[in-house]
């Protein structure tokens, strides 16, 4: 399966694309997302909180990436495409194709695969998707996060206008969910779970903040707002199945058929007398609960599966709020709403923590700006991973004539844009908010492609071969390369430090030493080893002689035990 295949590739960083470099935690990874997602395993594998994707809907237009559909000669060479910079096909799934349904679920098939290895253990993923696809992709779903982690599928309200030019008014989209490991028990917060309710590491549905606006206070109760629920519940138990007599009538009441009351007669008379107990606004109808605003605002309320526009907007009010950053020109097709992916976000992501958001069919980023919106209200350090491939742009768009040759640089400038924008916006509270992000582009490996056995090299070969790393590749290159190999986050601060002349680069205090510089003499070994860093790396033609080189780890298990080498 093509999620278990392995690649060699890596991701170099372009400090000049990037914003804020040396500050931010946030990433734009440009490049197929099926190779992105292989080098995100080592480290982000069970540490993302959320996913939201915006895959291609396969209308017969979308790209499909550069997978392996097992094409015969013929068919390969039919398909209609562009391709990448390294000349692999980017196929277009047409409608004409045989395997029009087959190829798309054999794309997304081994990306969401993936996918689930990333998710935390209270993670979710949202799958935006249409009729077209909805069908396939639950069914994948289902058998990648298993059915007991299915959530929902929520139709969302995509345009509020009548579409004139069909049979039937397509107005909505879907968000399929599915969870990690979802909750079986106390999915909902109470009072009787909530010492415990944040402590299980499984997922549930953040609360939402109560509609003050159906709460009153019409007898001037000294608790304050309060509204009226019914009293009774479902089931029938006979310890909850009693007469009550409203005081004002005298008239008696019983639970409606198939029902009982919420307590028992004891707690009932307790609520009575401590005026909780209401019988309608006049006091002639069926018994009530008083449910008060204070004591329950707390706990917050459940959301429902209808999403309408009004609440979540639409796919018109998504271009406009793209266009308002681009001078009012359009540069993308159908970009999601930022009230769509905030929604999302206040469900499953709390202020207090650190929450890394992953979208990787990033496209116009609008998980980006929601993501910098909401963080810039509620105070919020969560951090971004945007991941698109760089799909050009029709050379007769607007987007092309305006200078943006591919869809990353349409994604990367509207971060940039959003985020000073939500910036001035927040004022104060802003001051610290994270608008950066660092780009990491896919490419080829760091190191020389080896394609001759030993006997076949000449002098002028072996003359070339004094380094087996590529004449075009920066220390920062091997620098990133060595921390996807190793595992380790890609967003955290690095310093250069000059050793005995040389260059030494220590990543996050000491997560990561790298020094890549020629001629090291044991001197500036050992200075290294005096670091303590937990790892280290050096290049293989790094050392002044070959004795130096051989004597590296000894000296290190003297100096530093605990630090793991490694020489590329």
């Amino acid at each position: 399966m093509e999620a278990n295949t392995t690649t060699n590739k890596t991701l170099r960083p372009c400090i000049e694309e990037s914003k804020d470099w040396d500050n931010t935690e946030n990433l734009y990874i440009e490049g197929d997302n099926l190779e992105v997602l292989k080098l995100l395993q080592n480290s982000y594998f069970n540490k993302v909180k959320m996913i939201y994707i915006d895959p291609p809907y396969n209308t017969g237009n979308d790209f499909i990436y550069i997978d392996d559909f097992a094409q015969n000669i013929d068919e390969y060479e039919e398909a209609k495409g562009s391709f990448d910079e390294e000349g692999n096909r980017l196929f277009k799934n047409t409608d004409t194709n045989g395997r029009f349904h087959s190829d798309w679920c054999s794309m997304i098939y081994p990306r969401l695969i993936l996918a689930r290895n990333l998710l935390a253990d209270d993670g979710v993923i949202f799958i935006s998707i249409d009729d077209n696809e909805a069908k396939n992709i639950l069914e994948i779903g289902m058998m990648v996060f298993g059915e007991k982690n299915f959530i929902s599928q929520i139709p969302w309200q995509s345009r509020s206008s009548i579409q004139n030019d069909t049979d039937i008014s397509i107005n909505h989209e879907y968000i399929i969910v599915f969870a990690k490991n979802r909750r079986l028990v106390d999915r909902r917060l109470k009072e009787l779970n909530y010492k415990t309710w944040f402590k299980e590491n499984s997922f549930a549905f953040l609360p939402l903040p109560l509609d003050k606006t159906k709460f009153s206070n019409i007898d001037n109760d000294k608790r304050g707002l309060w509204k009226a629920d019914p009293f009774d519940a479902p089931n029938v138990r006979p310890n909850l199945t009693y007469e009550i007599k409203n005081p004002n009538t005298g008239e008696l009441y019983l639970p409606p058929k198939g029902r009982c009351w919420r307590t028992n007669e004891v707690t009932y008379n307790e609520l009575l007398k401590d005026n909780r107990i209401v019988f309608g606004k006049n006091g002639i109808s069926r018994p009530q609960l008083k449910v008060f605003y204070e004591e329950k605002k707390l706990f917050g309320a459940v959301d429902n599966t209808w999403w309408n526009a009004e609440k979540m907007g639409t796919a018109t009010q998504g271009t406009k709020e793209l266009m308002s950053l681009f001078d009012n020109v359009s540069y993308f097709d159908t970009p999601k709403p930022v009230k769509l992916i905030y929604k999302i976000l206040k469900l499953v992501s709390m202020s207090n923590n650190n929450d890394i958001i992953l979208d990787f069919f990033s496209g116009s980023a609008t998980t980006a700006h929601a993501v910098m919106q909401l963080n810039a209200e509620d105070g919020g350090k969560r951090k971004f991973i945007m991941v698109q491939l760089p799909e050009e742009t029709d050379e007769k768009s607007e987007a092309f004539k305006a200078g943006y040759k591919n869809i990353c640089e349409i994604g990367k400038e509207r971060i940039r844009r959003a985020g000073e924008k939500i910036k001035e916006e927040a004022g104060l509270n802003g001051q610290d908010l994270d608008i950066g992000f660092r780009v990491l582009k896919l490419d080829s490996s760091n190191m020389k492609d080896i394609y001759y056995s030993a006997d076949e090299y000449d002098q002028g070969m072996l003359e070339n071969m004094q380094s087996n790393i590529k004449e075009d590749r920066t220390d920062l290159d091997l620098l990133f390369g060595c921390l996807v190999d190793w595992g380790l986050e890609l967003d955290k601060p690095y310093t250069t430090k000059v050793i005995n002349g040389h260059k030494v680069h220590i990543y996050n205090d000491g997560d990561l030493v790298a020094c890549f510089e020629k001629d090291l003499d044991m001197k500036t070994i050992d200075e290294i080893a005096k670091l303590q860093a937990l790892r280290v790396v050096f290049s293989d033609n790094s050392f002044i002689d070959s004795a130096t080189k051989i004597n590296v780890a000894e000296h290190f298990k003297m100096i530093a035990p605990d630090t793991d080498i490694k020489v590329i």
